[in-house]
């Protein structure tokens, strides 16, 4: 029988909040307003975040999804401002060949696993396509192509995010812990992380030049979503012709350029960026209040061993790869 260790907390929460409609409004705004400060990292965001949704519930969740979309892609362009674009290609050239062996390694493996496991089709290929491109935004790419059902994507999502969230804390520890240079964790990072708000979020708290190595890798990686997505609705015999493209990667380009070229950014550069990574630590104090016990509940066993297995192999064959050949 299943216990939930939450429920007398959760009931004493809610026992509040019905006879006081506000209060968890309030809690959440107390909340959200902590973490435009300097006092919260985003790995601790996510935390707050994740203790919400456990105890109080997220209060706006039907704008979520939209504010983490907006938020993450503003985010990412604002940290372009801090970026030059020669270390920028350096690191995609070095990056590229990791990310082509992964993305096929990744997605291969995964069919297989998903026959072993005997999981549905599309949800198998929403993990594995999430695992191996970019996380939630290749699974938002991929779902109209393969009519994906609203469950298939909640279960898809819910595995991505969970293991996002492991990443954040568990990568910073395992590269100090094994002395990862700033380009090594950058890369690995990228390769190895689904999300972007995580991949960036982790590199963030490594150091200045791994986050620009990883960020410059991860918006390289997006970009394969539209081979990928080609391939699907190939292999899925779809007839659905539009393919989302991450525009917002451009806008990123665009802005590493003015950096670069044109010096009397620099004047402001720095606060734009230090605004977006309190842009960052907003999303994933959003993308924590978002995984609810129903998000968790709804995920199950075997998806999760499938997203578990995939994500633990990518990681190691990586680490392995930045570590002896970088």
């Amino acid at each position: 029988m299943e216990t939930n260790i939450f429920a007398p907390a959760q009931e004493k929460f809610r026992n509040l909040l019905d006879k006081n409609i506000t209060t968890r409004e309030i809690i959440f705004i107390i909340a959200l307003i902590f973490c435009f400060t300097s006092f919260v990292t985003p790995p601790i965001a996510l935390l707050i975040g994740f203790a919400i949704a456990q105890f109080i519930g997220h209060p706006f969740l039907h704008l979520n999804h939209k504010a983490t979309s907006f938020l993450l892609k503003l985010s990412v362009v604002g940290l372009g401002f801090g970026m030059n674009v020669q270390s920028a290609v350096y690191a995609g050239r070095e990056g590229i060949i990791f990310t082509i062996a992964s993305i096929i390694g990744t997605l291969s493996l995964g069919l297989l696993l998903g026959k072993f496991l005997k999981i549905e089709k599309k949800t198998s290929h929403l993990i594995s396509c999430g695992t191996a491109i970019c996380g939630g935004s290749a699974i938002a790419a991929i779902s109209p192509l393969i009519k994906a059902k609203e469950k298939q994507m909640s279960v898809a999502l819910g595995t991505i995010f969970i293991l996002n969230s492991i990443a954040l804390f568990l990568f910073p520890f395992i590269g100090h812990l094994l002395h990862l240079s700033q380009m090594q964790f950058g890369l690995w990072s990228a390769i190895a992380i689904h999300d972007t708000s995580s991949v960036v979020g982790a590199a963030n708290k490594y150091g200045a030049e791994a986050l620009q190595v990883a960020t410059t890798v991860k918006l390289a990686r997006a970009l394969w979503i539209i081979p990928v997505a080609l391939l699907t609705a190939i292999f899925f015999k779809s007839d659905k012709k539009k393919i989302k493209i991450p525009y917002f990667i451009g806008l990123f380009i665009l802005a590493m350029i003015i950096n670069t070229y044109f010096p009397a950014i620099h004047i402001v550069s720095n606060e734009i960026v230090d605004v977006a990574k309190i842009g960052l630590t907003i999303t994933l104090f959003l993308i924590g209040a978002g995984l609810s016990r129903s998000v968790l509940k709804s995920v199950g066993f075997k998806p999760l061993v499938q997203g578990i297995i995939l994500w633990m192999i990518i990681s190691v064959v990586a680490l392995w790869a930045v570590m002896n050949v970088v």
